[in-house]
């Protein structure tokens, strides 16, 4: 488990969170910290599930790339993204669907995707482990996950991890990679590969990167 003493509670941090997304649901700006559908490459036929979907561009991408024979699905706790993604859909799209959802759990039955997406998503979330497990869950023997997410170059202090604004903003949540690695190999990942990993920045004052993780189930 990731939740430490001086992490904000759930609550506390999803309220951060959602306020800043509905925020940014009409803002134009990229919410993504890596290429995750391009890495993971879906093919015809092929059940895609983007967490933390946002305003639904990867999800309208992937739709096409999976084509008729498959299902693009977008999953997000704002409301406001979700509206804003809908309205995205082209009308000749008929494989997208929109689901309202956190992380943990995920409102997906078990072993019904092939392919798990996020973009600067599970950062938000002060259980990676759990996060991981749910993706293990609902992936089919076989199936694969590219996430690509910001990590912590070192340990953040106890003032960041406190503050539920740096969590909104994509780093108060940030954990070490080796930390990040092992929560999805606990969750039952034992092939995981970092495709991508940047210099790292500054952030709110501490040192972050983008990881991008590829994991496949057995």
């Amino acid at each position: 488990m990731n939740v430490t003493a001086t992490s904000p509670s759930t609550n506390e941090i999803q309220a951060a969170v959602g306020a800043r997304y509905a925020a940014l649901a009409s803002s134009c700006c990229s919410l993504s910290c890596g290429a995750a559908l391009d890495l993971a490459a879906p093919v015809a036929g092929e059940t895609l599930v983007d967490l933390g979907c946002g305003r639904g561009q990867d999800v309208v991408r992937a739709a096409g790339r999976v084509g008729a024979g498959g299902l693009a699905i977008g999953v997000d706790l704002s409301e406001e993204m979700l509206a804003k993604a809908r309205r995205a859909v082209p009308p000749f799209l008929a494989n997208v669907c929109f689901v309202h959802s956190g992380l943990v759990p995920l409102d997906l039955a078990d072993a019904c995707i092939d392919v798990v997406i996020s973009n600067c998503t599970i950062n938000h979330a002060p259980d990676k482990e759990a996060v991981y497990r749910e993706i293990h869950r609902v992936l089919r023997p076989g199936g694969r996950f590219v996430v690509s997410d910001v990590i912590a170059e070192e340990a953040l202090p106890p003032a960041v991890r406190e503050d539920p604004a740096a969590w909104a903003g994509c780093y108060g949540g940030a954990i070490p990679e080796a930390e990040y690695v092992a929560a999805a190999r606990r969750a039952g990942f034992d092939e995981l590969e970092v495709l991508e990993r940047s210099e790292p920045y500054d952030k709110g004052g501490v040192r972050v990167l983008s990881l991008t993780l590829k994991g496949t189930k057995r």
